[in-house]
């Protein structure tokens, strides 16, 4: 497995971002597809400036952040979703075939007009990733793991996968990282490196989409973001989990908050090296 990095959890410039990570000698770099540097309206030089930067410090692309919000997903936004797939075809030009989002909460009741919406527009999304060569990858966390199976086993397509994020697992839907990546494994094409506990239980409809559920906004502080090692995943069999499956692509780090995201990184990655080391 490779061990990458989310640029923006730097909270720096791109370019310093992209030194940071070539520092610590992480393999690859996710980048957020909505900021001053990689947005759906690159020109070609603009994405040829980006490639520079990267080949300069020998970083490559795990994945792009194409994560617009939960709206399109319920709303069926035409220039949302066309959007979307522009953030594919940007992400092949930088040399990955993924691209990772949220699409809301999947229900428990696939009879009703939320998942109809949401089915259709991973539908369309999904056959243009089969064209292209990508992925969308569907991050972990809003919905168990099971529940998430049944929905892409029924789109029948592997344009749409799995981003899996074991903290917004342990966090949000209070469901073991372990076990979802076996139930998951013929959908995983990226991971997410992150750490957390829940505090309380809580309906993630409440976070991701209450108004589409018509639900009062739930309360954040119901989840707390932790350093790596810290929180209540338990890493020894996630990652053994992940060997077992025959997962090797990137455990890229997320860093959210924290008062020196930096130096957190830092840590987290010498942490998943000692981890992986023990795996050998």
């Amino acid at each position: 497995m490779k061990i990458g990095a989310i640029a923006e959890s730097f909270n720096k410039p791109f370019k310093e971002a992209i030194e940071n990570i070539a520092e610590l000698k992480l393999d690859g770099v996710q980048m957020y597809a909505d900021t001053k540097t990689v947005f759906a309206e690159m020109t070609a030089a603009q994405i040829k400036e980006v490639k520079n930067i990267l080949s300069g410090e020998g970083v490559r692309v795990s994945a792009l952040c194409g994560d617009f919000g939960c709206d399109m997903y319920y709303t069926r936004d035409r220039a949302a979703i066309d959007k979307e797939k522009r953030i594919m075809e940007i992400a092949k030009e930088l040399g990955t075939d993924i691209v990772t989002t949220h699409i809301g909460v999947v229900p428990e009741d696939f009879n009703c007009k939320q998942y109809e919406s949401m089915h259709e527009v991973c539908r369309e999304l999904a056959e243009f990733a089969d064209a292209a060569g990508g992925r969308f990858a569907v991050e972990t966390g809003p919905e168990r793991a099971e529940l998430l199976k049944r929905f892409l086993d029924n789109l029948n397509s592997r344009g749409v996968s799995v981003n899996l994020d074991p903290a917004n697992l342990v966090m949000c839907a209070g469901d073991d990282p372990v076990q979802a990546v076996y139930t998951l494994k013929d959908y995983i094409v990226h991971t997410h490196a992150k750490d957390g506990k829940q505090l309380k239980a809580v309906d993630t409809r409440t976070l991701y989409c209450p108004q589409y559920y018509g639900l009062e906004p739930g309360d954040w502080d119901s989840i707390k973001e932790t350093p790596l090692g810290t929180g209540n995943v338990d890493w020894d069999n996630y990652l053994k989990a992940l060997k077992e499956i025959g997962y090797n692509g990137y455990l890229t780090i997320e860093r959210e908050c924290g008062e020196n995201p930096a130096a957190d990184i830092a840590l987290a990655a010498n942490f998943l090296r000692d981890k992986l080391s023990e795996l050998k």
